[in-house]
């Protein structure tokens, strides 16, 4: 698709779009993809938005990795996922497209959604702006039902119990998170909205501030879900881009 183009960040393939008029302020998407690898390359209405608002994307693909901070063979048998996006990627965002935090905007969708999250709850300077899209949160509950011995989880967590401890609502602290956050699941998602809706509860009990979309039906688990929250998901990450521009420190 027009505007789209494959490079190699850190010895890894890399989606990267550059729209005809880049947004003059320099704003960056970083997407994670989702288990099956669904790229928004081959999604028109994500490229139409980024093409409208002038968003520049790079999607680092992993493999089956679930953007954890454990080594992932099925991704590189060396280093972790997260330090391939602060080894590798950030530093190519930086050198090769002028930006750096907090101009860079984290998007996730499933398997990449709970990994965004993940990133922004340890990371929240570097990621104060995320927004994710049916994030599978609860992902030991793979390991519990796992019927295919091929499965990378298998070999990065020794038991359900060790990957729950390495979830997204586990790493959330009361007093040093993302200052902006959205997330959304179809309410026919039976894999994965029980979970959102945990985080939503636990969010809201902390006082942590954060915007959701739990309510929309649209297709439950996928690209049809995905697409129809295109928009609000792109609307929310370009304004709370243009905020972290002009907060004053």
């Amino acid at each position: 698709m027009q505007g789209w183009r494959e490079e190699t960040v850190g010895g890894h393939p890399c989606d990267l779009f550059e729209p005809t008029e880049p947004n003059p302020n320099g704003y960056v998407v970083l997407y994670l993809h989702g288990v099956h690898i669904g790229r928004l390359r081959d999604q028109p209405r994500f490229t139409e938005l980024f093409e409208e608002y002038g968003l520049r994307v790079v999607g680092p693909i992993t493999g089956r990795s679930w953007w954890t901070n454990r080594i992932c063979p099925e991704f590189d048998d060396q280093i972790t996922t997260h330090q391939h996006i602060f080894d590798n990627v950030l530093p190519y965002v930086r050198d090769q497209l002028g930006a750096e935090p907090p101009r860079v905007a984290l998007l996730g969708t499933s398997m990449g959604g709970q990994g965004a999250l993940n990133l922004a709850y340890r990371f929240p300077d570097t990621f104060p702006v995320v927004a994710a899209i049916s994030p599978a949160i609860d992902f030991q509950k793979r390991i519990e039902d796992c019927e295919d011995e091929t499965d990378p989880l298998l070999q990065m967590y020794e038991d359900p119990e060790a990957a729950r401890q390495d979830t997204a609502l586990l790493h959330i602290h009361p007093l040093y998170w993302p200052r902006s956050q959205f997330f959304c699941c179809d309410p026919t998602d039976v894999s994965w909205y029980d979970s959102a809706d945990r985080l939503r509860m636990k969010l809201g009990s902390l006082g942590v501030p954060f915007e959701c979309d739990l309510d929309t039906v649209a297709g439950g688990h996928g690209f049809d879900y995905y697409n129809q929250m295109a928009t609000p998901v792109i609307q929310f990450i370009v304004n709370r881009l243009n905020s972290e521009r002009l907060r004053v420190v």
